[in-house]
């Protein structure tokens, strides 16, 4: 994901949270930094795709229909929006995860304090104070991913050492770190390794003791048009969005409702809900966390992917 669609993402988040009263479309167009600039047919593409992407990771976010208004609003309620502390797989928190990871870097905050001025400025009443329900934390437990991901945004040479696959040899390793990628829950380092001449991946849990920086900030350049994705194995097309059926527990479960396509009443203590997805490992980290409020009734591959996560939480 672009730098920009991750401030776009999250300012939304920032809007719609901050509001007061539901906001059309049209007044979400200008407070976000990323839609003023759009056409109108491009803006409501992109919106769309946003208020997927958000809600299919779990943000729920309410569409509120005015008699006396031509357009609907949106917002995100707070208590809504407000879960008790989880954890996240890398995977799951990709678009909201590695925003976190520099939420305090000025970048983002400037473009968060825009956000909330261009509200005011519209004569929207915005909550001041917002700052602390947006604390989002990528829960990576490789100690070298802190270091990395600095190295990458300071565009600095970093040196560690490295046992390879099915190896127990340790060498040490001088790369030109391009980015830090998650791919099926671990997360992995791209870049230039200056020892072997040639673009490598490397795989974060395999990195042994310490990351130290070598040289002075800005020393890396990263080649125009690279796709990191591709170097740790994505598939070049995206994946297609589908329906899961899942099976909830009556009286729970209230995020994942909001966000459902459809909620059908049954009998018993359990109601069906159907949600759109794309890749059934994501949905699945989610699904997960739920417990046993939840069961995936269809499609099989989502169901299975559930139980593995389940059955790897127990080893």
């Amino acid at each position: 994901m672009s730098r920009r669609k991750t401030e776009r993402l999250l300012n939304l988040v920032i809007c719609l949270l901050a509001t007061r009263r539901p906001l059309s479309a049209e007044q979400i167009r200008h407070a976000v930094p990323g839609y003023d600039r759009e056409s109108d047919e491009a803006f409501q593409r992109m919106f769309e795709r946003d208020k997927n992407e958000l809600r299919e990771i779990g943000i729920p976010i309410d569409v509120v229909r005015d008699p006396w208004e031509d357009e609907p609003g949106y917002r995100i309620e707070r208590q809504s929006y407000e879960l008790p502390e989880i954890t996240l797989e890398p995977d799951e928190a990709a678009v909201l995860g590695l925003a976190a990871q520099v939420w305090q870097r000025a970048s983002l905050a400037e473009a968060a304090s825009g956000a909330l001025l261009k509200l005011r400025a519209g004569g929207v009443e915005a909550d001041a104070a917002l700052g602390g329900v947006l604390e989002l934390r990528v829960d990576s437990k490789d100690p070298a991913f802190p270091p990395l991901w600095e190295a990458v945004r300071d565009r600095r040479v970093v040196r560690f050492d490295y046992r390879g696959a099915g190896s127990e040899n340790v060498r040490t390793r001088t790369v030109e770190p391009w980015g830090v990628v998650s791919r099926r829950g671990r997360w992995y380092l791209v870049g230039f390794d200056r020892d072997r001449e040639a673009p490598r991946a490397f795989r974060l849990s395999r990195i042994v003791g310490q990351v130290d920086t070598v040289g002075r900030p800005g020393a890396v350049t990263v080649p125009e048009g690279v796709d990191l994705r591709a170097m740790v194995g994505y598939p070049e097309e995206p994946m297609e969005a589908r329906t899961a059926v899942v099976a909830v527990r009556k009286g729970s479960c209230e995020g994942l409702r909001q966000v459902a396509g459809a909620v059908h009443a049954g009998e018993g203590e359990w109601d069906r809900a159907e949600l759109s997805f794309a890749d059934p490992e994501r949905l699945a980290g989610w699904l997960a966390s739920l417990g046993a409020d939840v069961q995936v009734v269809e499609p099989p591959d989502a169901r299975e992917a559930v139980i593995r996560r389940l059955k790897g939480a127990l080893t």
